[in-house]
């Protein structure tokens, strides 16, 4: 009775649910399967894209120190186990707390997990990296996480056991609809309050880093307001592309509140980790961006998007 208490969470309308050992033990055995998945998802993106060949693999054998690119893939596998590890969770919670089942389900879990760690993510890539990435490299991040969100959706809906309409019924109310003007005035305060964020961790948290400073070539003009300022003058797409990328994350969390049948509170925070899991992917190595300027931007973009998402569950939830 004591363990119930001190394990039970609110869930929605005050109510609470006790998590009981069984249903860890439940959860931790599928969170080993949806992470074998998600490493198995993961080559077949990486190979079948094209974006890295796999004779890496063999010659990364032959010289562990050096491989393809100058670096092993085999040095990429904890990283790469954690990240998967991270994201089979989030994914299989999202799935045992969903109201749906079978192909809804993961058809929605596909236009979400593509969306947000994908879509959203790469559109920097597309605006700022396009002429420093090897031709064709972006296509190929794009139908890598094609390859992944289809393969992955899928299976960690079978994993979670929600493939077949279930027995017992859900009788959990779907959300209310939202009024127009409610709409119309959350999107807004949703896409500014991205673009603030953004620039405000952008600065205080990454371009305050003398590592990121070096290795964009830039100076800090030692003022938030200066920095906003030059960026207007030098740059001014960027506001609204960032403020339009806060309402792409918004577009793409949607199913997840809808199919959610928790409360405000824990959607907000299952939102806040699904978007902030996404920069996990920095933890991964590639030739591309030193490990130190990829920690920067870990930080940056874990703590804007954690409290991001949470905003967007606070509002739609």
């Amino acid at each position: 009775m004591l363990y119930s208490r001190i394990f039970a969470f609110p869930v929605s309308n005050g109510e609470e649910v006790a998590v009981q050992p069984k249903k860890v033990f439940y959860f931790l055995t599928r969170a080993v399967f949806l992470t074998c998945a998600m490493l198995f998802c993961f080559a077949v993106g990486t190979f079948g894209s094209g974006l890295a060949p796999v004779s890496m693999l063999t010659e990364a054998a032959q010289t562990p120190a050096q491989g393809a690119a100058g670096m092993s893939p085999w040095h990429a596998f904890v990283p790469l186990l954690v990240y998967s590890f991270l994201i089979g969770c989030l994914f299989g919670y999202v799935i045992y707390r969903s109201r749906w089942h079978g192909l809804k389900l993961a058809v929605f879990i596909f236009i979400s997990f593509f969306g947000i760690f994908t879509v959203v993510g790469q559109l920097e890539s597309l605006l700022f990296l396009q002429d420093e990435l090897p031709a064709g490299m972006v296509s190929k991040i794009f139908l890598q996480g094609v390859i992944i969100a289809g393969l992955f959706s899928p299976l960690a809906v079978m994993i979670m056991g929600k493939a077949k309409r279930p027995v017992v019924i859900d009788t959990t109310q779907p959300r209310p609809s939202i009024p127009l003007l409610q709409w119309i005035w959350k999107v807004l305060v949703i896409g500014v309050v991205y673009l603030i964020l953004y620039l405000l961790f952008g600065y205080f948290v990454a371009w305050k880093s003398p590592v990121l400073q070096q290795y964009y070539g830039g100076t800090d003009p030692g003022n938030f307001f200066i920095h906003v300022s030059n960026l207007w003058a030098t740059s001014s797409y960027i506001f609204p592309f960032q403020l339009a990328r806060g309402l792409l994350w918004m577009l793409f969390a949607l199913p997840i509140i809808r199919m959610h049948k928790g409360g405000k509170l824990e959607v907000a925070i299952t939102l806040a980790l699904l978007l902030a899991f996404w920069s996990f992917q920095l933890l991964i190595p590639n030739p591309y961006m030193p490990a130190e300027v990829a920690r920067v931007h870990l930080v940056e973009i874990f703590s804007s998007n954690f409290i991001f998402g949470f905003i967007i569950g606070i509002l739609l939830g």
